[in-house]
């Protein structure tokens, strides 16, 4: 089969382009791309899912690597090059993910975290933790994204980086938000300005290589050298560090290839899990929540965050005894025999 039908010039963000290239140059076409597409049968599939079983532990991962299976195969249905996707055959069965629970930090863990971090960097935590902003939209916020009269945050936009180049994106899902500003932020917020200068940052908007599509913005955030900060260098430099000073991770082996080990789930993004768990855990309405973490719609912070409510179900639960408890020993009281109408 030839390569270029592994790409079938489906469309998207850039970001989203580069995971579903990196999903089929190492898992998909490594397996099946020198399969004719005839012999692309249930039974292959079979063999190729029980062989990503032992070579993929994230289920989730997976997942996604069938999902863009599936998603090549149908266009090549669309294409009249495949009758149809084998992928739909019902001895072909997909992993399952466990439902997976959002996991947030004790309040005193990422206050430890946001104390250790570099003073330059300080202000990145308190925007997760205090807002609920994503890695990428603390990096690419602007001091006119800051209405402190309103007490609130306007997000416009993300850095993002593809193969080591930075951009200007419109935050996940292409959605703008307003944001909560608690007064405690907003403190932080004009702290780090009066220390730490804004700077006036170019890079292309939308894709790397929009050279011809570039936007200035004034950036909180920037590197020492008043660039635009980089994601992966950042986690590695700046958050791990950051991390092991706050004995969340265990610090650098001498000679590891990697300077210090973490899990996915000690990444900025607890940050955010975290915010919504205080946020969730004071009695903030879920619809309200789901406006600031910018979701879609409140059902989905619901499945992300429901654990996060340990009260859920008592004010119900009060309210129907209050209910009938009180109606119970009315309707008692009328029907005793010292009653009136008894």
């Amino acid at each position: 089969m030839e390569k270029a039908h592994w790409a079938p010039g489906r469309g998207g963000v850039p970001k989203t382009r580069e995971n579903q290239e990196r999903r089929a140059r190492l898992h998909i076409v490594p397996h099946l791309g020198e399969l004719p597409l005839r012999n692309i049968t249930a039974a292959e599939l079979r063999a190729y899912i029980s062989k990503l079983e032992t070579t993929v532990s994230s289920v989730d991962y997976r997942g996604g690597i069938l999902s863009e299976l599936s998603s090549i195969l149908e266009a090549a249905v669309d294409d009249k090059r495949l009758a149809r996707n084998p992928m739909h055959a019902k001895s072909v069965r997909w992993p399952k993910a466990p439902k997976e629970r959002r996991e947030a930090w004790s309040l005193e863990r990422a206050v430890r975290v946001r104390d250790e971090i570099s003073p330059r960097h300080r202000i990145s935590v308190v925007l997760g933790l205090g807002c609920g902003l994503r890695q990428g939209e603390v990096f690419g916020l602007s001091p006119e994204d800051i209405d402190y009269a309103r007490g609130v945050l306007h997000v416009r936009r993300q850095v993002q980086a593809i193969k080591g180049r930075l951009y200007f994106a419109l935050p996940k899902g292409a959605k703008t938000c307003i944001v909560d500003m608690p007064s405690s932020v907003a403190d932080e917020l004009k702290r780090h300005v009066e220390t730490f200068p804004p700077v006036e940052v170019e890079l292309p908007w939308g894709k790397p290589e929009a050279d011809k599509q570039r936007k200035k913005f004034s950036l909180l955030l920037t590197t020492r050298f008043g660039n635009a900060v980089a994601v992966n260098t950042w986690n590695t430099y700046t958050w791990k560090p950051a991390l092991a000073k706050a004995g969340v991770i265990p610090p650098r082996d001498k000679g590891a290839k990697d300077w210090w080990e973490a899990a996915p789930k000690d990444g900025f993004h607890v940050l955010r899990h975290t915010y919504a768990s205080i946020m969730l855990e004071a009695g903030e309405s879920v619809v309200t929540l789901a406006r600031w973490l910018g979701h879609s719609s409140p059902a989905v912070t619901l499945g992300y965050y429901a654990h996060f409510m340990p009260e859920a179900g008592s004010k119900g639960r009060t309210a129907i005894d209050g209910l009938l408890g009180r109606t119970g020993d009315e309707h008692a009281g009328r029907n005793s025999p010292d009653s009136p109408q008894g």
